[in-house]
């Protein structure tokens, strides 16, 4: 290639979720990388911290105070990659993934609230807009979660294009080691406490912790609309000695807490595209226990060799995982350093920048772009969510 590749990536803002992999893809030799940013962050976001200062990082531009440089970064860049924009440039998309030019579309599931949704006629037609039409295209799809590729699949679209993708959030001190397991296990929840999350089921695990006299000490952080309910449990079990309910708190904050405990819970179930306290969980060293409904566990977590998973949202699946943990207490070290240890050599936003790239500059000189073995930008597999067969069954009875 003669010249620098010119990639920019699309999407709503800049956060610390994806700062990591701009930066990255911003330090590759011969890549000229741009950030389009196309609206302001929602106030919630910023109020959990969320919020970068885009006028310290050179390659952001903010599509609403400069469309036409914006536009021509779009449709002109050898690579484009379009994320999450809210609708706001839909006809500017249009044109790129017509052009025949080198696109990546990055999703989470489009049918996270059921599979047997892809039957609607309406949803045919928008799907057919925005992404059957383009399947001859040279567009890819990046998938966000382990089930995308399933619902992609439904719709016929992206056929032997679709790669397996994620966030790559990145801690400081990520050259932490944990010290040797004291007599008293810390475990830790983080998340926003609404439905989806569950943080039910990790008062759940603390109460039968307790009842077994195992020593441990757990840290809830986080704020949302069933606090109050969490606050209830807590009293009803007479865990105030043992769960600490902190609020909410910073990202930063957050990884503290990560790097003091020794078992991270992920509860959340299907509606969770991705997760990406998982990835910080397992990069802090901890043996983390997670629900394979959520989009990244099954891309991150192998049972038994860098953390364990339950399935079908399972109270007791996820009791009894902590239990072996508890009753096996040296796995929780060993589940650890392999989870480090996977966001250290392949999971990380290095690698993810370094496997884009490389696919793109194979393209780009007309060679069959390869994808990778195993982490980012390696083939997607259809995994069915939970709950597959009933979507079918559910599709049957409509029909």
């Amino acid at each position: 290639m003669d010249k620098g590749m010119v990639v920019t990536f699309v999407s709503n803002y800049i956060n610390h979720h994806q700062l990591p992999f701009c930066n990255a893809m911003n330090s590759m030799e011969d890549v000229e990388f741009h950030f389009i940013q196309t609206s302001p962050m929602e106030e919630k976001r910023v109020e959990m911290g969320w919020a970068l200062d885009v006028t310290d990082i050179p390659y952001v531009s903010l599509f609403y105070e400069d469309r036409n440089e914006c536009k021509r970064l779009i449709l002109d860049s050898d690579v484009t990659i379009l994320g999450w924009s809210d609708g706001l440039i839909s006809d500017i998309e249009q044109e790129r993934l017509s052009s025949g030019k080198l696109t990546f579309r990055v999703s989470e599931r489009i049918y996270r609230e059921g599979q047997w949704k892809f039957i609607s006629p309406k949803g045919i037609i928008a799907k057919y807009r925005e992404h059957i039409r383009f399947r001859n295209k040279p567009v890819y799809l990046l998938c966000a979660g382990a089930y995308v590729a399933s619902d992609f699949d439904l719709i016929r679209s992206y056929p032997g294009k679709k790669l397996r993708w994620g966030y790559f959030p990145q801690i400081k001190n990520e050259d932490y080691v944990k010290p040797e397991l004291t007599d008293c296990v810390n475990i830790c929840w983080a998340g926003r406490i609404i439905e989806l999350k569950h943080c039910e089921h990790a008062i759940e695990v603390a109460r039968l912790l307790n009842d077994k006299g195992y020593s441990f000490h757990m840290d809830i952080i986080g704020d949302g609309n069933k606090k109050a309910e969490i606050e209830a449990l807590i009293d009803r079990y007479n865990l105030q000695g043992r769960v600490a309910l902190h609020g909410g708190k910073k990202p930063d904050e957050v990884i503290d807490f990560m790097q003091k405990a020794d078992i991270y819970l992920f509860t959340s179930n299907y509606l969770e595209g991705w997760g990406a306290v998982v990835n910080e969980a397992m990069e802090c060293g901890c043996a983390v226990v997670a629900s394979h409904e959520a989009g990244a566990v099954p891309f991150l977590i192998r049972d038994g060799v860098n953390g364990l998973t339950y399935e079908n949202g399972s109270i007791r699946a996820l009791q009894d995982k902590v239990l072996y943990l508890f009753e096996n207490r040296d796995k929780i070290r060993e589940f650890g350093k392999r989870a480090k240890e996977t966001m250290t050599r392949e999971w990380n936003a290095q690698n993810g920048a370094k496997e884009l790239v490389r696919f793109s500059k194979e393209f780009l000189d007309g060679r069959e772009p390869r994808p990778c073995a195993s982490g980012p930008v390696s083939l997607a597999t259809n995994i069915r969510p939970a709950g597959f067969i009933r979507s079918l069954q559910e599709k049957n009875r409509l029909e």
